[in-house]
């Protein structure tokens, strides 16, 4: 990363404007961007706020934002469509793929490059890099995904997600043996300071995140679960989860240290979405079994009655 340590000249400067000074044909735009996308620190920590003012003696880190290509490429990767109509998608995403091109994931392997080559229209709302893409789970979360397919079934669908009609369940295997039924989690989730791919419970700077957890099956030393998300904060339920103390087996970020059980990635599946169709406004609901890693970890489980 580049390093500047803050002068008098630019003490009690915005963060924003003093980046804007010193990086020649870059925008305010630009740099604002740059700290959304995580890419500048102050004195080692991640900023988040255009805002903040800076102090003689801060060291001011930065990456320049990474240009995303014009176009996706097409790629024939098959996809497990449940349901299709002119106006949307409902896909199970495979265990271990992206959903959508990303610094790291610019590959061709991801579900956008599958949606390009076999749908001819995808919404444009979230421009080139994720067509249709109206909501997103983790590459190593599987399940159901809904897909738009014109702008306008985007919009309806998204105003879903925003006002929390649109239902999402999950179903997750978690470290430790859960002894309440039914658990309502509320804790904020904000990003970590101290690591720009992680999230964490942050009561003064995190957004409002509500997970719903229902016990379905207890074990020697894991708890079957399903979670009803009220709202979609990156990384909910794994954080949430840790944080109540029942981290989600496998879970590489989250999880506990060393795992009890080797497999591929956290054991989190979701299994059932309900919401209304944008054009015959009629309530739909989607479910789908979880893959064959999920059920393979679930046996290993199960033999420690």
């Amino acid at each position: 990363m580049n390093k500047v340590i803050i002068d008098e000249n630019y003490s009690s400067e915005r963060l924003d404007a003093f980046l804007t000074k010193i990086l020649e044909g870059k925008t305010r735009s630009y740099c604002q961007k740059m700290i959304e996308e995580e890419r500048v620190l102050v004195n080692s920590k991640i900023v988040t706020k255009s805002s903040l003012k800076l102090k003689e003696g801060d060291v001011v880190e930065y990456d320049l934002l990474i240009d995303k290509p014009l176009e996706i490429v097409k790629k024939d990767i098959k996809l497990d469509v449940l349901y299709e109509d002119e106006d949307l998608l409902v896909i199970n995403k495979p265990r271990g793929m992206v959903v959508h091109p990303s610094n790291g994931h610019y590959d061709g392997d991801t579900l956008v490059n599958a949606l390009l080559y076999s749908v001819k229209d995808l919404s444009s709302i979230n421009g080139v890099v994720r067509p249709g893409i109206v909501h997103r789970i983790d590459k190593d979360t599987s399940g159901l995904l809904v897909v738009a397919k014109n702008n306008e079934a985007h919009l309806f669908l998204s105003e879903q997600l925003k006002d929390h009609s649109m239902y999402r369940e999950y179903m997750a295997i978690t470290e430790g043996v859960i002894s309440n039924t039914d658990l309502k989690i509320i804790a904020p989730i904000g990003k970590d300071p101290n690591n720009r791919l992680k999230r964490c419970v942050d009561v003064f700077n995190g957004k409002d995140a509500v997970t719903y957890v229902h016990v379905i099956e207890r074990f020697k030393s894991h708890t079957l679960v399903s979670c009803k998300l009220e709202t979609g904060r990156t990384h909910q339920i794994r954080v949430h989860m840790k944080h109540i103390g029942f981290p989600l087996v496998g879970d590489p970020v989250y999880g506990r240290r060393h795992q009890t059980i080797p497999c591929e990635g956290q054991m989190l599946h979701a299994y059932k979405i309900t919401f209304k169709h944008p054009r015959t406004k009629e309530m739909m609901t989607f479910t789908c079994e979880p893959d064959a890693e999920f059920k393979r970890v679930l046996d290993i489980i199960r033999e420690e009655k």
